[in-house]
């Protein structure tokens, strides 16, 4: 049997793995100024937030069509047996809905997964399904070593401000601290959905519990870890600096977090989690 892993955008992972993973992507989109883009061809971030800070009115994004999902899926499935499809948290996107339309018009050979997370977390499910399908497992082997390592993943990300996700309207379980938000540093994750975890006072206090947490995967053998941020390369690079400390190791992967999820948490994002590297 040969299976396809097949993902959304909102992973993140560096160009490199995606190719290397031979991981195939269905892009999410971007609505500004009256125009929608794919995720997957907007280029420059750098534009794109200094845009986004600047903005009386934030872009809006939306999930893949049906279509979109046909596109990527038939094709494969004349060179594969099976196709794993992993994505966006539903309970952030309707992204793993519309994945599940597509599937259900192509006899049941295409497995879709929510991975009930996003970024890093969702990207080292896909690599974990990705060795799985390299191994030889077959499509129902692959769905249930992935889910295996959701159980096993920890995400956690540090927000310099509520104000995009209540602007975005993602404020979900945040939207009791909407009222110190000017004081707070927030620290969340996804459970489904974006849930907030804790509030530290200080930009350096976030920083130094996200070390914290990265400690916490190490102690619990979750040691492929990674490193995400938006608009922030020097606090990543001195928290990876950190982290192999920690670890003794360099980490999976370190990326830079793009439009669609960063529309919805804005600039100052700075992101870690990890996964047992058995699963990899």
């Amino acid at each position: 049997m040969s299976v396809a892993i097949v993902t959304d955008t909102c992973h993140y992972l560096p160009k490199e793995l995606v190719a290397d993973n031979n991981i195939h992507q269905v892009s999410l989109y971007v609505h500004r100024d009256g125009s929608a883009a794919r995720e997957s061809d907007i280029r420059d971030y750098d534009a794109y937030y200094a845009e986004l800070g600047a903005a009386k009115q934030l872009p809006t994004t939306s999930q893949p069509s049906i279509g979109d999902f046909l596109g990527v899926y038939e094709p494969l499935l004349q060179t594969h047996d099976e196709v794993v499809s992993i994505h966006l948290a539903g309970g952030m996107s309707g992204t793993v809905g519309a994945a599940q339309q597509a599937a259900a018009q192509l006899e049941g050979r295409v497995h879709v997964l929510d991975s009930a997370s996003a970024c890093g977390g969702e990207g080292l499910l896909v690599l974990a399904a990705a060795a799985a399908a390299r191994d030889g497992a077959d499509g129902a082997a692959v769905a249930a070593k992935t889910k295996d390592a959701r159980a096993q993943l920890s995400l956690w990300f540090a927000i310099d401000t509520l104000e995009f996700l209540r602007r975005g309207g993602r404020i979900a379980g945040a939207q009791a601290w909407l009222g110190s938000a000017l004081q707070i540093k927030p620290i969340l994750t996804v459970e489904d959905e974006i849930t907030p975890i804790e509030r530290v006072r200080t930009s350096k206090r976030a920083f130094e519990r996200m070390v914290d947490l990265l400690r916490e995967c190490e102690q619990g053998g979750r040691n492929a870890w990674v490193v995400q941020h938006i608009q922030a390369p020097e606090q990543a690079q001195e928290l990876v600096r950190r982290g192999r400390e920690i670890f003794g190791s360099e980490p999976t992967f370190v990326s830079e977090v793009g439009p669609v999820i960063g529309t919805h948490v804005g600039p100052g994002l700075l992101g870690a989690g990890g996964l047992p590297r058995s699963f990899l």
